[in-house]
């Protein structure tokens, strides 16, 4: 079967979570996770530290550049990812819809190239 990546798509700016309202997101998110794992569509998945902690490195040449922080600076980052193995589109859109509405923010959902031909 296909494998799809859902990118869960975070604000990099604006106002902060009210009390409380993270706990509500994550007891959503694992619940759907193990309704992804019960259908047996669930490959693997995780949430993400803030782009703060990221590390980039870039090609210079014959060597590699790090630099702190993410490849570029933006209003929105990825917070976490989820890869599920279903027969189609239509299907990863249902599991994206239901991200949606577990994380309250947009998930964009993706197909891995086929690597099995």
């Amino acid at each position: 079967m296909p494998r799809y990546l859902m990118t869960v798509v975070e604000p990099s700016t604006g106002p902060g979570l009210a009390p409380g309202q993270l706990d509500q997101i994550m007891k959503d998110v694992d619940a759907l996770h193990q309704e992804m794992q019960d259908a047996g569509v669930w490959v693997f998945g995780g949430g993400l530290h803030p782009p703060g902690t990221a590390t980039t490195l870039r090609p210079r040449g014959d060597e590699v550049l790090l630099t702190d922080g993410p490849f570029v600076e933006g209003k929105e980052h990825v917070g976490g990812l989820s890869v599920i193995d279903v027969p189609d589109l239509d299907a990863a859109l249902e599991w994206g819809r239901k991200l949606v509405r577990a994380t309250t923010i947009p998930i964009e959902v993706r197909p891995f190239y086929d690597t099995a031909g």
